[in-house]
């Protein structure tokens, strides 16, 4: 049974903090129609997509889950695994008593949403996979590197051992400063777990067959992180796909063709395009 604890507007979304499996989750949620359901990506949380989700909630009631550890949801133990990321998807589309709904997934995010629309096709409508790791080996030099086990352990753990000391240093002077970590110990484990010096560890090419919904493809032809070439080889295996590539776009399209991208979906997911 979920407890709902606070609830604050911001914008035209509201921001709910309820309580599932004993930890506070957040998420964004407003508008009115079908329900659609945003997994947002590796760099941060859900405050990315809030433009989309203003646009998106002229069409849809849309939800947007900052993931464990994200945003201002508490962390799985601060781990991260695709399993236990799906599972809380499972869980917090069960509370929300969401049945069916049209499900996003961008970057990490995309990989999640591939998985749970594979657990669970039968809940989902349709499904777009933006800039979608787990697709290909290949991912970028510096995001290889930086997701080593032993590299990003000992960055990331030295960084914030040094600047949560650092932060309580200065605040015994009465100063007002704060200090973000490089990387979040989530993100750690996002790296330890999907990729290695060689690339992406977790790949779902072969898996791409079973998915029976429609899918969208939705890729910036500069996408820095992940290749292009990820989203033809996806549609090659996919049964209903469409693939829609922005030419001048890199990896976080959605935050750079606001406009353009929020038609595009709707006019994928069935709706008027005029937003």
């Amino acid at each position: 049974m979920r407890k709902r604890i606070k609830e604050i507007t911001i914008r035209k979304l509201r921001a709910v903090n309820i309580t599932i499996n004993k930890r506070k989750v957040s998420y964004l949620f407003g508008g009115r129609g079908d329900s659609l359901l945003v997994i947002h990506g590796g760099g941060g949380g859900v405050n990315a997509w809030i433009d989309n989700l203003e646009l998106l909630a002229e069409h849809f009631t849309v939800y947007a889950p900052d993931l464990p550890g994200f945003g201002n949801s508490q962390s799985i133990d601060d781990r991260f695994s695709v399993p236990e990321y799906v599972d809380f998807i499972e869980s917090f589309t069960g509370e929300l008593g969401l049945e069916q709904f049209y499900l996003i997934g961008h970057s990490v995010g995309g990989g999640i949403a591939i998985q749970y629309a594979l657990d669970y096709p039968e809940k989902i409508k349709r499904l777009v996979l933006i800039s979608s790791l787990f697709l290909g080996k290949e991912i970028a030099f510096w995001a290889r590197y930086l997701s080593s086990p032993s590299i990003l352990t000992n960055l990331g753990i030295a960084g914030l051992v040094m600047l949560e000391a650092l932060t309580w240093f200065i605040r015994q002077f009465s100063f007002s400063f704060t200090l973000k970590p490089p990387f979040t110990r989530v993100q750690i484990g996002i790296g330890k777990s999907i990729m290695s010096l060689k690339g992406q560890t977790t790949v779902l090419l072969d898996e791409l067959s079973r998915l029976v919904m429609p899918t969208l493809l939705v890729w910036g032809a500069k996408d820095g992180v992940v290749p292009v070439k990820h989203a033809y080889a996806a549609a090659d295996v996919i049964p209903d796909c469409r693939v829609h590539i922005f030419e001048d776009g890199g990896h976080h399209i959605h935050n750079q063709k606001t406009q353009e991208f929020s038609r595009l979906l709707v006019s994928f997911l069935g709706k008027s395009t005029d937003v």
